[in-house]
């Protein structure tokens, strides 16, 4: 792949800094890329060798299931001296046909945990650290200590958050936040990989639309005329646990709250003569799982490697930017740029515009910000100026804000007025101006 796409002076400048090591190779590379050089050398400006800058980078990791397994792996095999790993799920039965780095001994515990103890028996000489929580309750200092970062998760909502809260760093902190993210993804037969350089080429968020919402079905179905074993496993889990157990979580991972689940989705289906309940598919419901193949996840896993390789060391041209593979039609993989949208909620504008009937209930416009395909809301807050329009947490202001739900919008705000909205899966909120049509 040739280096042909300018970048600005202004941002090539405003990258050169020596503040933090290792990023001297992606800093050299962006001038190299302004100049059309199409020439490598094997050291930087320092004269620092691609092994010196191996051994100075700091890594980190994110997800340690299939796909970070083998990231973890070829990562040490390829030189690097100081990695993190951060997980927050603990190690299933199911899991050990794949993620290679647990046995049958480590179920319970930590993933994170027990894949650094196995490098760190392989490769004594290579700094290991694990971190067994939310990557949302980790600091900024702490993101900000890493050269670049690598993901390997399986949540679409996880990989949202950490691109626009590493975007929100580079955006405040300049040089100093600027942190490359090499972000892999599979599913099934399928993959892809995409390099991210904050602020200078399209986002995790612009290309949204590439992945297809959480399949939903309707109430109404699920509660009265269900057709698939789907439905049936919704009815169990949405509608039955709430009313069995009104104050205990559903844990997907729990085999008797999924065997409940299986015995009332198996007696629900029954009614309406529908087959193939079975403990796999009602877990798969519940925790929305996606299937995963091992040797998928080695291929995308060997292409996250390599570009993180190439963004440290500057040894050959990375990603421009963003890579698919499919193996379910024979062997197919291709290349190409991916725009930035103009509109992106993370790195573009940051404003979408609504046009909306003035009657429309509060209720229904949310909805309409779930569905939107740009956006995928998952549960949205709104504030017009200094006024809580409906807040789903905490309990307190849920219940104070429910009220405004049934009201028609044009009776909570006027037309043209910007909403600010807020949702979990983004770490910044979101300006929507609501036009009434």
């Amino acid at each position: 792949m040739s280096p042909t796409a300018a970048v600005e002076p202004t941002t090539t400048a405003a990258l050169s800094s020596p503040q933090v090591p290792c990023i001297a190779g992606v800093d050299r590379y962006l001038k190299l890329r302004a100049a059309h050089v199409e020439s490598f050398e094997l050291a930087d400006e320092s004269g620092k060798t691609p092994q010196d800058l191996l051994d100075e980078a700091k890594i980190l990791v994110i997800g340690a299931g299939g796909l970070g397994c083998e990231i973890l792996k070829n990562l040490v095999m390829s030189g690097f001296k100081h990695i993190d790993v951060i997980d927050m799920d603990t190690i299933d039965i199911s899991n050990l046909n794949r993620q290679f780095l647990f046995r049958k001994r480590d179920v319970g515990r930590p993933k994170a945990e027990v894949a650094a103890e196995f490098l760190r028996r392989r490769a004594p000489d290579v700094n290991i650290t694990a971190h067994y929580k939310r990557i949302q309750d980790m600091s900024e200092e702490f993101y900000l200590g890493f050269t670049l970062i690598v993901c390997g998760l399986d949540s679409i909502d996880a990989r949202r958050w950490i691109n626009a809260f590493i975007y929100s760093l580079a955006e405040q902190h300049g040089f100093e936040g600027f942190k490359p993210i090499v972000d892999g993804g599979t599913e099934g037969f399928k993959g892809n990989v995409r390099v991210i350089l904050p602020m200078q080429n399209a986002c995790f968020e612009c290309g949204l639309d590439l992945f297809s919402p959480k399949t939903t079905y309707p109430i109404c179905t699920i509660a009265n005329t269900p057709r698939l074993p789907e439905h049936c496993i919704e009815w169990a889990s949405v509608l039955e646990w709430p009313r069995v157990f009104p104050d205990k979580k559903l844990d997907g991972d729990d085999p008797d709250h999924i065997n409940w689940l299986v015995d009332q989705a198996t007696a629900r289906a029954a009614q309406f003569s529908i087959s193939g309940i079975t403990y796999s598919l009602t877990q798969g419901v519940v925790k929305n799982i996606i299937p995963a193949i091992a040797s998928t996840n080695a291929i995308i896993a060997a292409v996250c490697t390599n570009e993180a390789l190439k963004l440290v060391t500057s040894c050959n041209p990375y990603l421009d930017n963003y890579m698919f593979y499919s193996g379910d039609d024979g062997v197919y993989s291709h290349t190409f740029p991916y725009a930035q949208n103009e509109s992106c909620m993370v790195c573009g504008h940051k404003r979408k515009s609504m046009a909306v009937a003035p009657d429309m209930a509060l209720e229904e416009l949310i909805e309409l910000l779930k569905e939107d395909p740009s956006l995928q809301l998952k549960s949205p807050s709104l504030t017009v100026d200094s006024t809580n329009l409906y807040f789903q947490r905490p309990k307190a202001l849920e219940e104070r804000t429910r009220p405004n739900l049934e009201k028609k919008i044009g009776d909570l705000f006027a037309s043209g007025s910007t909403l600010t909205v807020t949702d979990p899966v983004l770490p910044t909120s979101l300006q929507v101006t609501v036009v009434f049509a």
